[in-house]
């Protein structure tokens, strides 16, 4: 007797355990259990176009030397601050010191020779104009007179030689007094010492190439060098919005115009890249030489919109029949895929990075709905290929599922418009604060319908409100 009446206990311990268990796991969840639920909010949109660029002063210019010599002295540092015309370094100047001072001993010479000449040439006209009466009276020789005459051209003719010789030591003299001001070495620009690539006291050759010393940049205004992908860069267009941010300052946003895109593309392992530029000012000087930047080309933009997780549209348009029905490019009349899909509860998982991945069986099973479309309709599967594909930005029609305030899942169809790769414009059909469904959060057990085979995951009869009890 007693043995029964432990067995019974335990027995009944056993069932009432086993009837815990079972009504855990096959007790009706919510929706909010069951599904990533997102409200409908309000806030700005962009559809960008990413790339990678360089920060480059708008304006620089490399300072070499026009002589060659030791270099004596350099009087700036990198980040001096300097305007037109400061002294930057100064060369050697001895050899055309010399120089100079060589020609000018030269022209002194020759334009004393000259004066010389000249006293000559008044003699030399002296002479031939006596000889001349002479010759008039007969008192002189034909010989006296045209040796008096030669004499006269003689000294004209060495008087003209002299000025020649006096004007080329003279242009000869302002080229090594301009070598000898070469030696002093000055700021062509206004701007910021960037860069010094000289040492004091190494010997510049100016003959062989052009040595430089150092490099002036005006960093009042930065350009920003970016590389464009060949995918990309016909989605660009002259003066559209562009900004940046920076590796030290994510937070903040540096806005420009697109002002060139270069004709000719940089080929690296088959890749081909474009070159556009855009300005942006620097007056605080937070821009660097070199820095990298991440660059957003804004190709449309939308302000103080209704807005929606991109996975919200996507989950609703999964289904049986989302491949022809899900989304419709412009306003469109047909019949709401709502009207077709064999419950409003049927939502495979989210790829939203934000929402809770689903189970494996989940995804699976959204797969296999994709593909399924895929096939029956010869498009590509919007499930396949939503994470690659870049946003529309038409108006065009989408079926979303929304949670009522009775807590029942509706299919709605709605217009959307402008979108991204995380979010997409609500045109009409939605309300701020409603509730979508953007994935799935915990998976259900698997149901069996009347014919027998097991559902998708999350689906419920038609006409079975969301939640309620699932069962043979």
């Amino acid at each position: 007797m007693r043995r029964a009446v432990i067995a019974a206990v335990i027995l009944a311990v056993l069932g009432a355990g086993g009837y815990i268990a079972w009504k855990q796991m096959f007790a009706a969840k919510s929706p909010r259990e069951l599904y990533q639920i997102v409200p409908v909010t309000r806030g700005d949109l962009e559809d960008l176009v990413s790339a990678t660029g360089t920060l480059q002063p708008r304006e620089y210019v490399d300072v070499g030397a026009q002589v060659s010599g030791q270099l004596k002295k350099i009087h700036v540092e990198v980040g001096s601050v300097v305007t037109e015309r400061d002294l930057l370094a100064e060369i050697d100047p001895t050899v055309f010191l010399a120089n100079v001072d060589a020609r000018r001993a030269g022209l002194r010479n020759q334009k004393a020779t000259k004066l010389d000449r000249e006293a000559q040439l008044v003699l030399a006209e002296l002479q031939f104009k006596r000889q001349e009466a002479l010759r008039a009276e007969g008192a002189t020789s034909a010989d006296a007179y045209q040796q008096a005459e030669a004499a006269l051209k003689s000294s004209r003719a060495q008087i003209a030689a002299l000025q020649a010789q006096i004007e080329q030591t003279e242009s000869t003299l302002r080229a090594d007094e301009a070598n000898l001001n070469y030696a002093k070495i000055y700021a062509p620009m206004s701007g910021t010492v960037v860069s010094i690539t000289a040492r004091q006291g190494q010997t510049l050759n100016s003959n062989q190439s052009a040595p430089i010393i150092l490099r002036i940049a005006d960093l009042s205004t930065m350009t920003v060098q970016t590389q464009v992908s060949e995918a990309d860069v016909n989605k660009l267009r002259q003066g559209m919005d562009v900004y940046f941010t920076t590796l030290g300052s994510s937070g903040q946003r540096w806005w420009g115009t697109l002002r060139k895109i270069e004709p000719t593309p940089t080929v690296t392992n088959n890749v081909v890249l474009y070159n556009a530029l855009f300005d942006v000012p620097n007056a605080n000087r937070a821009l660097m030489t070199s820095m990298t930047a991440q660059v957003f080309f804004v190709a449309t933009s939308v302000k103080d919109t209704l807005l929606l997780p991109v996975a919200a549209v996507q989950q609703g348009n999964r289904g049986p029949r989302a491949g022809r029905e899900g989304m419709q490019q412009g306003p469109g009349t047909g019949r709401g895929a709502g009207a077709d899909r064999a419950s409003a509860g049927s939502v495979p998982g989210s790829r939203d990075g934000a929402n809770a991945r689903p189970s494996a069986a989940a995804t699976a099973g959204a797969a296999t709905a994709g593909a399924t479309a895929a096939e029956s309709t010869g498009q590509p599967s919007a499930n396949a290929d939503a994470p690659t594909r870049r946003p529309s930005r038409g108006p065009r029609r989408a079926t979303i599922q929304v949670l009522t305030a009775d807590g029942k899942i509706e299919e709605r169809q709605i217009e959307v418009g402008v979108s991204n790769r995380v979010q997409i414009q609500v045109l009409s059909g939605l309300e701020e604060g409603e509730q979508v469904i953007a994935g799935v959060r915990q998976q259900a057990t698997p149901a069996r319908g009347a014919s027998g085979n097991a559902m998708p995951p999350g689906a419920m009869p038609p006409g079975m409100p969301a939640g309620a009890p699932r069962g043979r």
